[in-house]
């Protein structure tokens, strides 16, 4: 862990994450309800919104689309990622190095590990390479860290978002975005087990405009320093609106109840 509150991709000390890696990790069927959302560059321009620190995505897109949103946007690339169609022990395959990311412009760089997973060891020796090449260019990392595997019965246990967050620390990770545990006081464990490193949420999947900011409200009052988010923002008929509502609860802290009345 590094101190990152300099970097683009905090702000005042928290971190709004616009993920799109949906296309690979879940196929087309994500934007099944939102068809114009397949076009990438329909959710650059949502990542211009003052409220996001930075957009995930894969080589490819960040190939094709970052280079007319360097100005507005601040690039986070995700280096590993499988397809749905993979049935195997979960694991993820390295599609772009730390070298070729920072060539094409990336502000920080992300990697998922599965702990747990049959291919924990091989995972933690990747993302070891990933984060001391990362040190060179001195940019952050990322970890997106969801404990799965064979073995594992409840990957959103308490306990089991604690250990992420600590695995996140200990194999040095500057944010670790971890799945919801359920309620406040477990999110608050998670936190205080990462130490100083930032902690993020994950979005999942899309619900009401009031469940998923009253989840981000419990998440930010726990110690959480944001939220990485993809569905519950692009697949929405006004980004623009939950966006606002965002800003208000991660970086002013504002109820979900005030978040939402003010951008009504």
């Amino acid at each position: 862990m590094i101190p990152i509150d300099d970097s683009p991709i905090v702000r005042d000390g928290k971190s709004l994450i616009l993920a799109m890696d949906h296309g690979l990790e879940h196929g087309p069927v994500d934007f099944e309800a939102v068809p114009e959302k397949l076009d990438p560059s329909t959710v650059f321009e949502t990542a211009t919104h003052d409220a996001v620190t930075s957009i995930a995505v894969q080589k490819g897109i960040a190939e094709g689309y970052y280079p007319s949103y360097e100005d507005d946007v601040n690039l986070l690339v995700k280096l590993n990622g499988t397809s749905n169609m993979w049935m195997g022990e979960p694991d993820s395959a390295i599609n772009c190095s730390v070298d070729y990311a920072a060539e094409i412009g990336a502000d920080a760089v992300g990697f998922t590990v599965y702990s747990g997973s049959n291919h924990e060891v091989e995972m933690y020796e990747e993302f070891r390479r990933v984060q001391e090449k990362a040190r060179e260019y001195d940019l952050p990392v990322v970890m997106w860290s969801y404990p799965r595997g064979q073995g594992l019965k409840n990957d959103t246990k308490p306990s089991t978002i604690s250990y992420a967050t600590r695995i996140a620390l200990e194999i040095g990770a500057d944010i670790a975005k971890v799945k919801y545990p359920g309620s406040a006081d477990a999110m608050e464990h998670a936190c205080k087990a990462a130490g100083d490193m930032k902690v993020v949420m994950s979005g999942g999947s899309k619900t009401s405009d009031y469940d998923f900011c009253s989840t981000v409200e419990s998440a930010v009052t726990a110690g959480a320093s944001g939220l990485a988010v993809g569905r519950n923002v692009w697949q929405r008929e006004n980004p623009t609106q939950i966006l606002d509502a965002l800003e208000e609860v991660i970086y002013e802290e504002a109820t979900a109840d005030a978040a939402l009345e003010a951008t009504e």
